[in-house]
């Protein structure tokens, strides 16, 4: 997958991810990051209705560099051919795309703050409104 924030994925329109993948991924405490990007849709749903928008979509560029963001931090033992066999290494045997099986580098709560300030911002940069 190659999303912005974990919840956009460009050529999908209107469609909003809840789950922690690209966005503060493993964590203890998974339902914060659910309640953050039910707080993050909710916005951007209210967002496109003040501006009577019927689609929202992440731009391909915003996505890039969002995915770029999320590979230039530190390599994960999580998925590495190094940990036990099992479903995050595809039974020790990883393939290329478990590389985008990354959370923010900055790590969990630097994300939360992160997408709090991008949320409250109003601008939602990255997306088009149409």
């Amino acid at each position: 997958m190659r999303s912005k924030h974990g919840i956009h994925v460009h050529g999908f329109p209107n469609l909003f991810l809840v789950q922690p993948t690209q966005g503060a991924n493993l964590i203890s405490n998974v339902p914060h990051n659910l309640v953050e990007a039910g707080r993050t849709i909710a916005a951007i749903v209210g967002h496109a209705e003040e501006r009577g928008a019927s689609e929202v979509e992440v731009t391909e560029q915003a996505q890039q560099a969002w995915v770029d963001l999320l590979l230039s931090g530190p390599a994960r033992m999580l998925g590495s051919p190094d940990c036990t066999p099992g479903y995050y290494n595809n039974e020790g045997r990883p393939t290329e795309e478990a590389r985008y099986f990354v959370g923010y580098p900055a790590g969990a709560q630097a994300y939360f703050r992160y997408i709090e300030g991008w949320r409250e911002s109003g601008e939602f940069e990255g997306l088009e409104f149409r």
